[in-house]
């Protein structure tokens, strides 16, 4: 993981596929990027929060791991049509690696989803799921301060007469384990199949699934 997390902060792209094509040699994709890529940028995260490396470092580690990501999985497509129950969104950051993986995963479990995108503003998020209404709210984050703005999110949408129930994930989530309960999510989801375990419990498993949990 070190070679791997150094070829990133050096921006160097070739390094960081061999060290992917190693991973991919002893496991499947879905575990590599579970337990060599995500990490990775979740110590650069932690690393710029920390103040050791620069925005841009972290910006375009983001990039190279999005183009790694590229090429072990097929681009998530969405269907608007289908009224998902299920919402996903990277809150106020701009890093996708985590919402991919997840969004893939649905995907495959033929969960409709739809996706807001990086970077959604506090007061994007709550316009859109006014509108939309969906059942559950997944959200994501890279960095600390994206992860204590989810507190102001859930005050504002705790006005709704029927909120969605709201799970985070991401780096400063899993750093401290508390972190969910203390900005109000209902749940926290470690990985793409703690999501998946997280939405058959409210009733989400198919793609037809009915609106089963009382918000």
């Amino acid at each position: 993981m070190e070679v791997f997390l150094q070829a990133l902060l050096s921006l160097d792209r070739e390094t960081a596929r061999r060290q992917m094509r190693l991973a991919l040699s002893d496991t499947n994709p879905a575990t590599a990027i579970e337990t060599l890529l995500i990490p990775t940028m979740e110590r650069i995260g932690a690393l710029w929060e920390q103040g050791d490396v620069a925005l841009s470092q972290v910006y375009m580690s983001g990039r190279i791991c999005e183009g790694i990501l590229d090429e072990l999985l097929p681009v998530a497509e969405t269907d608007e049509a289908d009224n998902p129950q299920t919402i996903i969104a990277v809150f106020e950051d701009s890093h996708a690696l985590g919402k991919r993986l997840v969004v893939s995963a649905l995907r495959v479990a033929r969960i409709p989803v739809q996706d807001y995108g990086l970077g959604v503003t506090l007061e994007e998020l709550v316009k859109k799921v006014r509108q939309d209404r969906p059942q559950v709210l997944l959200i994501s984050v890279l960095m600390l301060r994206s992860a204590l703005r989810v507190a102001e999110l859930v005050r504002q949408l705790e006005a709704m007469s029927e909120r969605p129930y709201i799970i985070v994930g991401g780096a400063p989530f899993l750093l401290d384990a508390q972190l969910w309960r203390q900005v109000g999510a209902d749940a926290m989801a470690a990985n793409s199949a703690e999501v998946l375990r997280l939405l058959k419990s409210l009733g989400i498993s198919a793609a037809k699934a009915e609106r089963s949990v009382p918000l």
